[in-house]
């Protein structure tokens, strides 16, 4: 009995997964990954939980901390996720990878779709911009059907600001042979009432592809919460 006892002794419980709903691999071989809960797929590219917690409830803890919002989490960054007892360095950057393919896919989805509208340009542009804490400049290109011939990111600034560089979005312009073209940036602040500085951009952009023949159709706001702001809307294109 005593040796019985001795062997109790700094041992530590480890929670286990005991049924199949527990399970996210077995989970999702029968049911589909569409069946899983977003803790249950973030568990599969985790792996493992610590003592004391199943990597569902860990997953789960994390989701519950960034408001459940997966863009939350991206935003958070490898220094965000390290913070948690049992996600290191390395598990933190395959769960930003597995973000970011989602990203990208989402992304993939939309190329050569035709924009017609503000709204189809933010969701076109959204999952580029939404998640940043810095501010960035891309422009949207398009041809003469209103079809996608080109996104490129084209100037990173800080938190409040960005530069864009009007000399390097006409070469591209001209490059891609667009003939319209939709500028985007981010107020990671999540207003998306334009500033001076947006307006001053605005007009440089209107006057420089007058110059080479190439429309100027848009110039949107992206924020974090699903607001976006158009200047075309607003009467200002």
């Amino acid at each position: 009995m005593d040796d019985e006892k001795k062997s109790l002794v700094g041992t530590r419980t480890l929670k286990f997964h005991t049924t199949e709903d527990e399970r996210p691999r077995e989970k999702a071989t029968k049911h589909g990954f569409e069946a899983l809960s977003n803790a249950e797929l973030m568990a599969i590219v985790i792996g493992s939980g610590t003592p004391g917690e199943s990597v569902v409830d860990l997953c789960q803890r994390i989701l519950n901390d960034n408001d459940n919002k997966l863009s939350k989490i991206a935003r958070s960054g490898v220094k965000g996720l390290v913070k948690y007892r049992g996600i290191g360095p390395v598990k933190a950057i395959e769960l930003m990878a597995a973000l970011e393919l989602s990203r990208r896919y989402q992304s993939e989805s939309l190329e050569e779709r035709q924009i017609t509208s503000s709204q189809d340009a933010y969701e076109y542009l959204r999952h580029k911009l939404d998640y940043l804490e810095h501010e960035e400049i891309w422009i949207l290109m398009l041809n003469r059907a209103k079809r996608v011939i080109g996104c490129k990111r084209m100037s990173v600034g800080g938190t409040t600001a960005a530069v864009g560089d009007i000399k390097m979005i006409l070469r591209e312009l001209i490059d891609n042979l667009a003939d319209g073209v939709i500028l985007a940036h981010n107020h990671p602040s999540d207003n998306n009432r334009p500033s001076p500085q947006d307006d001053q951009l605005t007009e440089r952009m209107k006057v420089a592809c007058r110059a080479v023949d190439v429309q100027f159709l848009d110039h949107i706001i992206v924020c974090r919460s699903g607001k976006y702001y158009s200047y075309l809307d607003n009467c200002r294109v």
